[in-house]
């Protein structure tokens, strides 16, 4: 064997046997920060899950997630496929000038169906004889915008939203993508900016019959925003601002959660900017059931939500106009039992739903 030979064993060597002696050395991680995300943790070493070859599967998802250095190279990993081999994506997260998205295509239709289906059941069940006005708004993904400037595969917008609107005849469809941009969303997540999104609360509103006249203060905290597409990519990308609306009627708003049963005073959890997940600050994060009372609010207006997590952000600008807007996010909680908690009794409702949630609705119960 060649001296040359022997030395690219001896470095091979020393790197597989110098990273395995790091990642059994150093402790194990339970969580990725990067990718929000729990890591798999040691399996345990018993005669059954050797001889069913389940230790050893879980040996290597242990030994992946665990691996020295794993985000670093996650990054490198990136940066070779997209700026140095010319791949249009990775993993299906692309970018877009300083913008990251991941593809959603194509189309489900069986998807928008099921969605439809589970609107027309809360209908149905509750909305049928409760003499409520009833209105529909879908939020573009922000592929809508990417996707066409990089040349990438996007949904047919127009097929979903006929679709749609088609199978929920008893609501008033009120169109929003004219109001939003690319602009309008986090460079490294997939929801909106909600200083961006005034224009379009003040529209939902009046489009609805409630007062707005939108009098807020922009909050900011300076790049401490990192959203679930940096972690994704593995690129050192840089963190973004992350801004929230303020005025004297929201300091006097509270907000009841169902889960806890607990009322919580003002519309922010500021504690989150601090968190692995800043947006969560909109309205207390991930929520089944939430209601916002609004002492100035217009005591004759009230206003139900079914939502995703967009509405999180989008709420707190609309209940000027509302005395009480009540959230409803059924991927979290089932429709069959919403009237131990909620009444309708006239009420005006808005099913609130981006399009990577109609084409993906197996999250909803």
């Amino acid at each position: 064997m060649k001296w040359k030979d022997k030395i690219t064993l001896l470095v091979l060597a020393l790197f597989i046997g110098g990273f395995s002696l790091w990642g059994t050395l150093t402790p194990d991680q339970a969580q990725s920060q990067a990718e929000r995300r729990p890591l798999a943790q040691r399996p345990q070493l018993t005669l059954e899950s050797v001889s069913s070859g389940k230790f050893m599967t879980q040996w290597e998802e242990y030994a992946l997630d665990q691996f020295p250095l794993r985000d670093g190279f996650r990054g490198l990993k990136a940066w070779i496929a997209l700026d140095l081999l010319g791949q249009k994506d990775v993993n299906d997260i692309y970018r877009v000038g300083e913008s990251v998205s991941k593809l959603e295509y194509p189309l489900d239709q069986e998807s928008v169906d099921y969605a439809a289906s589970r609107f027309r059941f809360v209908y149905e069940r509750y909305l049928k004889d409760s003499e409520g006005k009833i209105y529909l708004a879908i939020i573009p993904d922000k592929n809508y915008f990417l996707a066409p400037e990089g040349g990438y595969p996007a949904l047919d917008y127009q097929e979903l939203v006929q679709s749609l609107t088609s199978q929920m005849e008893y609501a008033q469809y009120l169109d929003i993508f004219p109001l939003l941009e690319g602009e309008d969303y986090f460079n490294t997540d997939p929801h909106w900016r909600q200083e961006k999104i005034l224009d379009l609360a003040g529209y939902l509103n009046q489009a609805m019959g409630a007062h707005w006249k939108g009098d807020f203060q922009e909050n900011r905290a300076e790049g401490v925003y990192r959203g679930a597409y940096w972690g994704q990519l593995g690129l050192p990308l840089p963190a973004e601002d992350i801004c929230w609306m303020t005025s004297k009627m929201l300091d006097g708003c509270r907000v009841y959660d169902y889960e806890t049963q607990t009322w919580q005073e003002g519309v922010y959890d500021l504690k989150q900017l601090e968190g692995a997940d800043p947006y969560q600050l909109y309205l207390y994060g991930s929520k089944s059931l939430l209601t916002i009372e609004n002492p100035a609010g217009d005591p004759d207006k009230e206003l139900i939500i079914f939502r995703d997590s967009f509405g999180s952000s989008l709420a707190p600008l609309m209940v000027e106009g509302y005395s009480k807007i009540t959230l409803v996010d059924i991927r979290y909680i089932s429709p069959m039992i919403l009237d131990r908690f909620l009444e309708f009794h006239g009420q005006d409702i808005l099913f609130l739903y981006s399009t990577t949630v109609l084409n993906n609705s197996v999250t909803l119960k």
